[in-house]
Formats: C-alpha cells, structure tokens, sequence
C-alpha cells in the first residue's frame, strides 16, 4: 500500500546485518532504539549513522541497468521505502515511522572509499548519492508497511 501525499510513503523492507559492508537480511519488524539504531544491527553504535534509507525507487531505477539481481538490504540499507523523494531533504530533517519512531537525518549520501563487497556484487553502489543516513530520536517497534513521514521537509 503507498500513500500519494508528497510527504508520505511507506516501508517496504527492513534490513539489519551483524558486520559492516555486507548486503543485509530483510526482517519483517525491528526495534528502533533512541541514540543507538536498529536492535541486532552492526550500525547501532550511537554513531550519526544509526540508520540508513534508501527508496525503493531507486534500486527499480538500478535494477533496470544491470542484469544482477538486486532486492532491498543489497546495498546495506536499514530501511526502503516507497513514495518518498529524499532529493529535497537537508540535514536535520525528522521523518516520523509508523506512530512512535522519529529519525533525525544526519548526513546525505556517503563517500566510498573503496570497492566494498555491495559495489562487487551490484556492479555499482547507489547508497553514495541517493542514502540517507540517521539517528534516532525516538525509539519503538517498526514493521514493515509502517506509513513513514517526513516532518518538517522544506
């Protein structure tokens, strides 16, 4: 299901793993926790990158050039989502997930310094221009399908 408006969307995959730089496993639910990230994930270390997003979207639009099989969690993202444009958001922003979590964006994009395990295998890496990364303002359970919110996008 995916809403329309222009500031709402939804989740269509979470994705934790328990070592950096590796393709992550879907999972239909996850516990956000407030200053860490995702319960069970490698990223929830306090860092500024607790969470990552990534739009559906965008692995469509990848998916389509290449012959490699890509699904959410192939570029180590925590959260896909549908129906949000991430091109408009600044750092700062809040996105509120389903009725209690709230994320705070911390960085857009990332640089790779590197050919990590994700560029070897997708042939490319998306997560530097298109990712977005997060902390965690509010905790609380997230599932799959959660309505996801931008707050106060400009």
């Amino acid at each position: 299901m995916v809403n329309t408006e222009k500031n709402k969307g939804t989740i269509a995959a979470i994705s934790i793993s328990k070592k950096r730089g590796i393709p992550k496993s879907n999972v239909n639910s996850a516990l956000l926790i407030a200053n860490r990230g995702i319960e069970g994930d490698v990223h929830a270390d306090g860092s500024h990158r607790q969470i990552s997003l990534l739009a559906n979207e965008s692995i469509e639009k990848m998916k389509a050039n290449t012959s490699i099989k890509l699904r959410p969690g192939i570029f180590a993202e925590n959260i896909t989502t549908l129906a949000i444009n991430y091109r408009g958001i600044t750092i700062g922003t809040q996105i509120k997930i389903g009725n209690d979590s709230v994320l705070e964006v911390t960085q857009i994009g990332k640089e790779c310094h590197n050919r990590c395990a994700i560029y070897e295998s997708a042939g490319n890496c998306i997560m530097p221009d298109e990712g977005v990364f997060a902390k965690v303002i509010k905790g609380g359970l997230i599932n799959i399908n959660d309505v996801i919110e931008v707050l106060n996008d400009e």
